[in-house]
């Protein structure tokens, strides 16, 4: 996550313009920056997080000590675990570290000082009001629940593994893993052992994805470095101060893929699909079909080493091509500081694109997809590299904030390595960075709004996971931030449903299940055809929004709806209507021969 290169000098600019202008303030905004369309000062996103019940407050443990952990979580779901229609939010904990640590021990110790500090589940109890406005409210039923989440947690996967109906829960920590299996009655039960899901070491990322096409969801686990109290190294910031390592100084570990048998268990198949023949310190995945066949590949962002594109041979086994592939490296041939990671189509021509978040004075990179699974970093050419060169990224994503039919980018950042800047001003925690906000121009470019994106994007915080969904059901895209020793943000959209929209949830026709990796198209008769893919995987360690969201802008017509079922099955359907959220179950539309 950190490097001393030739680009250092953009980091320690970026830190002194930072530190000049006080904690809470965000450093000058990088060439490019655009104003939004008409003259409308309304804040894109405002943080309702306080006001709607979400007290929650991240605790790393830190101690001094600098254990490497401490700075790398935490990630959060947003997923509807009472099937009431409406997101519910989970969030992972920390806690201290170190042999004999205790809270007494925590240079920032958490609200109230006193355990238990776990993981916690919040349950959406919303409310429309007689004349249309919502109210947010969530409870806190952590209690209640049954999820018993003290380990070192670091992110979240949620999906439907054993096809009852209700959405399941997979904690990754730095220690052993968790598998929270849904009863269906608002309680959970830890399977983690009788489901083989147990992955000790440090995992950080996970995705469900059906990679074998068999209708049950399977378990990619990313695993980072061998990080370990005994084998700490020592690390130290340009003035000689104690400062946290980076991966290099550590080795890094395998990831797993789990295949679900379909009885409630997994069978560890890393050897025999050659995903274990490779790796590199995951911190991101996200699954897609990137080369066409209609079967998901998987996408793995790696720190300070290449990134990996596991291609689907379909026989069971994957084949890393990312260098091949034009994605493993950047224009310049250089392995990045990858960590948050997505993919969606950004230029509307059917293809899925990635987005790679990484480290200060690198940028990050979008690789667009020729169609075949053949990538080009066009980080300069679309206005990204200048935008996000002086930050650090972490949860990054596609999202349509504005509903014009275009696939934004929301970034949110933290350092790793100290600003000195800050240091000297006495920030205890001297890794604030602010967020970005980059909204697509339509012509192949990005401009930046973060200006316009609301008072929360002023503040300078070390942020890390971010999930995005439709937490009050307007038609428009929420984001959910975690920040690491910090408050979570639940940033409502104030703009997204002034447009027109379609909202689908795409479930199968077994199966009362989100049918992740179906690509959903959406035809209109006076605009480009529009893709959507159904996942809850990608930004970093969390958990999105199953459905699939088309922003129409001022034009409601649509043609048809056409849906890529994960199975290969290929079905239409017509007359639904917009601006709401629809279900269409897989065997109900007009069957179409696949191409």
């Amino acid at each position: 996550m950190y490097r001393f290169n030739r680009r250092e000098f953009i980091r320690r600019g970026a830190a002194l313009t930072l530190g000049s202008r006080g904690l809470s303030a965000p450093p000058l905004l990088p060439r490019g920056v655009v104003p939004l369309n008409g003259n409308s000062r309304v804040e894109i996103f405002t943080d309702r997080a306080h006001e709607a019940g979400i007290d929650f407050v991240h605790f790393n443990g830190m101690s001094g000590a600098h254990y490497y952990p401490e700075i790398v979580g935490p990630g959060a779901a947003l997923f509807d675990y009472d099937n009431d229609g409406d997101l519910d939010i989970f969030i992972v904990q920390g806690c201290m570290l170190g042999p004999g640590k205790t809270l007494a021990d925590a240079t920032f110790p958490p609200p109230g000082s006193s355990p238990p500090v776990r993981g916690r589940l919040f349950r959406n109890d919303s409310s429309v009001n007689p004349d249309g406005t919502r109210t947010l409210k969530f409870t806190d039923v952590t209690e209640k629940c049954g999820i018993d989440a003290r380990g070192y947690g670091m992110g979240v996967a949620a999906a439907d593994f054993n096809n009852d109906g209700w959405v399941d829960l997979y904690i990754t920590n730095f220690g052993h893993n968790q598998m929270w299996r849904n009863n269906g009655d608002g309680t959970f039960t830890d399977v983690t052992k009788e489901s083989g899901t147990d992955v000790p070491g440090w995992s950080v990322s996970a995705a469900f994805v059906d990679f074998d096409r068999d209708g049950w969801l399977d378990l990619f686990v990313g695993q980072y470095v061998n990080f370990s109290f005994q084998n700490l190294k020592k690390c130290f910031t340009p003035g000689a101060a104690a400062d946290y390592c980076g991966p290099t100084a550590y080795d890094p570990l395998p990831n797993r893929l789990l295949r679900n048998r379909g009885d409630g268990t997994f069978e560890d198949v890393t050897a025999r699909s050659r995903i274990g023949r490779e790796y590199n310190g995951a911190l991101g995945v996200v699954a897609a079909d990137f080369n066409g066949d209609g079967w998901p590949d998987i996408y793995v962002s790696d720190d300070e080493r290449p990134n990996q594109l596991w291609v689907n041979q379909r026989d069971g086994t994957f084949s890393n091509d990312a260098m091949l592939a034009g994605c493993a490296l950047d224009s310049n041939g250089a392995a990045l500081s990858g960590m948050g990671v997505d993919s969606g189509d950004f230029n509307n021509d059917g293809y899925e694109d990635i987005l790679v978040a990484n480290l200060t004075g690198e940028h990050a990179t979008l690789f667009v997809n020729n169609g075949q699974g053949w990538f080009e970093d066009r980080s300069s050419e679309t206005g990204i590299a200048a935008h996000t060169m002086a930050y650090t990224g972490w949860g990054a994503g596609f999202l349509d904030y504005d509903n014009d039919g275009w696939l934004d980018i929301l970034i949110v950042n933290g350092e790793v390595r100290t600003i000195e800047a800050l240091a000297r001003v006495g920030d205890p925690y001297p890794l604030r960075q602010p967020k970005l906000l980059l909204r697509n121009l339509g012509n192949g470019r990005f401009g930046n709004v973060s200006h316009e994106a609301g008072p929360v994007f002023e503040l300078a915080e070390v942020s890390r996971g971010l999930a995005f969904g439709d937490v009050d059901n307007d038609g428009d895209t929420d984001v959910l931030i975690v920040n690491n020793n910090g408050p979570a943000r639940l940033l409502v959209n104030n703009i997204g449903h002034k447009k027109h929209w379609l909202g689908l949830r795409m479930v199968g026709e077994k199966f009362a299940r989100d049918m992740l990796g179906t690509r959903v198209a959406l035809f209109r008769p006076n605009g480009p055809t529009l893709w959507r893919r159904v996942r809850t995987d990608g930004s970093y360690a969390s958990a999105n929004d199953p459905r699939v969201l088309f922003g129409l802008a001022d034009n409601p017509e649509i043609t048809k709806v056409r849906a890529h079922w994960i199975n290969g099955r290929v079905e239409e359907w017509t007359g639904i209507p917009v601006d709401s959220y629809t279900t269409l179950r897989e065997g109900t539309g007009k069957p179409v021969k696949p191409s």
